[in-house]
């Protein structure tokens, strides 16, 4: 049998909600997503509450909340303790996300599911990984690697790659074919009959508009609401799809010369931009040779104002501005209270970029038709004042002389337990247990200062022991003076990230002003809410910004994958039922759809073995050299070892001949090349290539097919037998390695 595989969704599938998903390879239980919706959604994650303490590693793939929200949750409630793996954009930018989403429930709810130190403490145990490094574990994951390739959609992205005993599994989901200004597309096409692919169904019943056109209506819809003395709120993620839209929008404005001001409002968006400023490597090819040739970063934005507060917001001048604020679901932070002042204004617009998630205010706005009015709770963080302040620290003083207290009694008890302990023990100390009268003055005056009269050597209440503590000097110490553990001086890795990020992240290590303000004021503060209907008059528009490749698409880079087995999961019923039907037809025979925490086994009906190469055979092989590699033909026949495991051994019989084989890939632009080098007159005509007078070279069957690439492909050499024949011929040979 081949390399075991088990798939267990535990969340996101035959739904849009989020993804999580339990992927076991020999026993290796891989967590792949930790994700969680905009209203964190305990019930949501029972499923992972039950296997969370056998996960043995995390694989993260994208830096939003559907891909990473409940991993503080997990790490703290759920038992999760598991490393974590992922690129540095999706580590440093889904820090970012969960701040931003904490500090934007903390102002309107008493949320309490999780802290920022439990953000910090879940975010400490990611391993980042560059796109195509092979990572090998170890311990109960030795023999499998794992690598993160270019996924596209966000920045950092990812489609992770799982070897084990040679066999493939792929997860890709949320992928881009398409290459935009900041990412370049998806390799998920580079990887050809992999065992196992898991993918999702969420786009697999939209098409697309050219990306082109996309952009000018996005840009045109804008534009008509400023020219109209409108303003535009576009909710948007913290750190995601919203990095595509600050670069349309600030190449537009330097291209045509506006001065409508573009506001950027997340608690975090000035250190969002100052980590995206380091991640050029990340982009897209454009921006990586832009930055070559000018030196200028995409993202030292003179168009775009980075905000972090409302108070901010009001000393932009009146007068129409766009404001980028977050959250997409319209469910919590800047982009639900500026909705609800902008909406009821005929002259404004909110442009949804991407599809609400199921049960929000966003995604009630996209209905079609809209609705006419919506109810929103308006709520704010307010101090306490008067009686209420009088209360509550008054009920804080008596909690904390409770503890004090608490305290107080757990050490006199240890005391006096070490005392009873001495007293067994050292037959020379007195017994403290015998009381002698003290004057009344020193009860009086026993918060202060105090005349203590002690009649012989009886220790004091507190001590137990008549004598000063001794601590015996444990170092080591050699002829060279005190042995010195130089570990015991290094700064290790993890407190070095610790102490350059803190709290909120910024790139000096230091948190935004506002940000930092709102986390540090320990103020004593309440909720204060209140229930508005809010008359929806102003422009509503979905203009699909998503960046993830269409039905079509992804139709078509499954069967150019052509996988062995198949696993579709995140995507609604019907999208996902149409996906499975089409792939059942034309991509693969094993196509599975299972329910949440229904496991399926999709081990491979390939059987592997090792098998061991003999000293005897390899010292009879003539190796030739291919590049930076050496290939040799080997016949031989399969015996065991004495530890009864498969060898191949040299024949016993003499070989048998074999027909020449010719390695290597030859390029017709080459090999004409090389042709003229030899004096050879040669020309392309009619998709072959013309040598001389009468010989002609043409390639011929399918160079993109499921098996394989070039393998079946042949050059074919017509011409009549003459002396230009066989050297074109020889020179043909000559191109490719035989054995």
């Amino acid at each position: 049998m081949g390399t075991s595989v088990q798939v267990t969704p535990l969340c996101g599938v035959y739904n849009e909600n989020p993804l999580s998903y339990l992927v076991s390879i020999d026993g290796f239980n891989f967590l792949i997503d930790c994700g969680w919706n905009d209203h964190f959604d305990p019930t949501l994650l029972q499923p992972l509450s039950r296997v969370a303490s056998t996960v043995d590693a995390v694989l993260l793939s994208h830096p939003d909340t559907l891909h990473l929200g409940a991993l503080p949750y997990a790490m703290r409630q759920l038992g999760l303790s598991a490393p974590v793996y992922s690129t540095e954009p999706v580590y440093r930018l889904g820090l970012l996300t969960m701040y931003d989403h904490y500090l934007s429930r903390k102002q309107v709810s008493e949320f309490e599911l999780f802290t920022l130190d439990d953000i910090d403490s879940a975010f400490q145990n990611v391993t980042r990984l560059t796109y195509s490094q092979n990572h090998h574990l170890s311990g109960k994951g030795e023999g499998i690697v794992i690598a993160p390739h270019v996924a596209g959609h966000l920045l950092g992205g990812t489609v992770w790659k799982i070897t084990k005993d040679g066999e493939d599994v792929i997860y890709a989901v949320d992928f881009n074919h398409r290459k935009e200004r900041l990412l370049n597309g998806t390799v998920l096409e580079s990887f050809v009959r992999p065992a196992v692919l898991i993918t999702d169904a969420y786009n697999a019943l939209n098409n697309q508009p050219s990306r082109r056109q996309r952009d000018q209506e996005f840009l045109d819809s804008i534009l008509k609401t400023l020219r109209a003395d409108g303003n535009v709120l576009l909710p948007v993620d913290t750190a995601g799809r919203v990095l595509e839209l600050i670069l349309i929008l600030e190449q537009y404005w330097a291209q045509h010369h506006l001065t409508y001001p573009i506001c950027f409002l997340t608690y975090v968006s000035s250190s969002t931009i100052d980590y995206v400023k380091s991640f050029l490597e990340w982009m897209s090819d454009s921006i990586a040779k832009s930055f070559e040739h000018t030196r200028d970063n995409a993202f030292l934005l003179k168009h775009v104002t980075l905000i972090i507060s409302k108070s901010e917001l009001e000393n932009v001048p009146n007068g129409p501005k766009i404001v980028l604020a977050s959250m997409a679901s319209l469910e919590a932070g800047f982009s639900h209270d500026i909705f609800a002042e902008w909406a009821t204004d005929v002259k404004n617009l909110v442009l949804f970029t991407e599809r609400g998630q199921f049960a929000t205010l966003a995604r009630m706005l996209q209905a079609d038709p809209p609705p006419k009015a919506v109810k929103v709770t308006m709520s704010k963080r307010v101090p306490l004042v008067g009686d209420e302040l009088i209360a509550y620290e008054e009920e804080q003083n008596r909690k904390k002389e409770e503890a004090l207290k608490a305290s107080f009694i757990k050490e006199e008890e240890s005391k006096a337990s070490q005392g009873a302990d001495l007293i067994l023990s050292d037959p020379m100390v007195i017994d403290a247990t015998v009381t002698h009268p003290l004057p009344d003055v020193v009860g009086s005056h026993s918060s202060g200062y105090r005349d203590i009269l002690i009649d012989g050597f009886v220790p004091a209440s507190t001590s137990v022991a008549p004598m000063f503590p001794f601590y015996e000097n444990s170092s080591e110490w050699d002829d060279f003076g005190e042995v010195i553990n130089p570990d015991d001086y290094i700064i290790k890795d993890e407190d070095m990230d610790q102490a350059s990020m803190q709290v909120g992240g910024d790139m000096d290590g230091k948190l935004d002003e506002g940000s930092s303000s709102l986390i540090l004021d320990t103020k004593p503060s309440k909720i204060v809410s209140s229930e508005l209907t809010v008359q929806v008059k102003c422009s509503l528009t979905y203009m699909d910004f998503e960046g993830r490749s269409d039905g079509r698409s992804i139709k078509s880079i499954l069967a150019h994958v052509a996988p062995l087995k198949l696993v579709l999961v995140h995507g609604s019923a019907e999208a996902t039922e149409h996906l499975k039907q089409h792939c059942l037809k034309h991509v693969c025979p094993h196509v599975y759809a299972p329910q949440i925490e229904e496991t399926i086994d999709v081990t491979s009906d390939l059987c592997a073995y090792k098998v061991q190469l003999s000293e005897k055979l390899m010292s009879n092989v003539l190796f030739k050299k291919l590049g930076d590699h050496e290939i040799a033909w080997v016949d031989a026949e399969v015996g065991k070892t004495e530890s009864d495991m498969l060898s191949l051994l040299p024949l016993s019989t003499p070989a048998p001949p074999h027909r020449s084989v010719l390695l290597g890939d030859l390029k017709m632009a080459d090999f004409k090349q090389f042709l003229a080098s030899k004096g050879i007159q040669v020309e392309f005509a009619g998709g072959a290539l013309r040598c001389g007078e009468y010989v002609t070279l043409r390639k011929v069957g399918d160079a993109s097919q499921k098996g394989g690439g070039t393998g079946t492909q042949q050059i074919v050499i017509e011409g009549p037998l003459s002396e230009e024949y066989y050297t074109i011929r020889e020179y043909l040979y000559s191109q490719f390695y035989l054995l």
